[in-house]
C-alpha cells in the first residue's frame, strides 16, 4: 500500500473533502506545491485555482476549484482552508464565462479604482475556474 497523508478541504461553508491522499497539489502564491506523505511543515497562502488530490484506491484524480485562502502542512495533516471551494464537478463553465466576460467590461468602462481592483479580482477567479473545467476536461476525456 502507498503511503498516504491525510487532507482536509474545508470552506467558510461546508467540509468539501477529508480523507487519504498519495500527493496533493495546491496553486500556492509563488507556484504550484506538491505535497507528499510527511512533508515538513509550511504555512502559505493560495491563489485561485484548482486543488488536485491524488486518492490511493482511485486512478483519476480529484479536482476542486479554490479561489484563495490558507493551506496547512503538517507531517500526517494537510489542512486547506479555503475562501470558497468547488469540487470540480459542480463548476458552471457557462457562469464562469460570464463572469469573466462582466469582469472585462467592468476594467473598460472603470468608474474609479476600487472597481477596477474589483473586477481585476472577479476576472482572475473566472479565469481560475475556466483553467480548473480546463482541467477536468483533460483528466476525463
Amino acid at each position: 500500500m502507498a503511503m498516504t497523508v491525510h487532507v482536509d478541504v474545508v470552506s467558510a461553508e461546508e467540509q468539501i473533502f477529508s480523507g487519504l491522499a498519495e500527493v496533493v497539489v495546491v496553486p500556492g502564491e509563488m507556484g504550484e506545491l506538491g505535497i507528499y506523505p510527511r512533508h515538513t511543515a509550511l504555512m502559505t497562502r493560495i491563489k485561485p485555482g484548482a486543488v488536485r488530490i491524488k486518492r490511493p484506491d482511485q486512478e483519476q484524480e480529484e479536482l476542486i476549484y479554490v479561489s484563495g485562502g490558507m493551506l496547512e502542512v503538517q507531517p500526517s495533516v494537510v489542512t486547506i482552508l479555503a475562501d470558497t471551494a468547488i469540487r470540480g464537478a459542480d463548476l458552471d463553465e457557462a457562469r464562469a464565462l460570464e463572469a469573466k466576460q462582466l469582469a472585462e467590461e467592468a476594467m473598460k468602462n472603470r468608474t474609479s479604482d476600487i472597481d477596477y481592483a474589483a473586477a481585476q479580482a472577479e476576472l482572475a477567479e473566472a479565469i481560475a475556474q475556466l483553467r480548473a473545467i480546463q482541467q477536468i476536461r483533460k483528466t476525463t476525456h
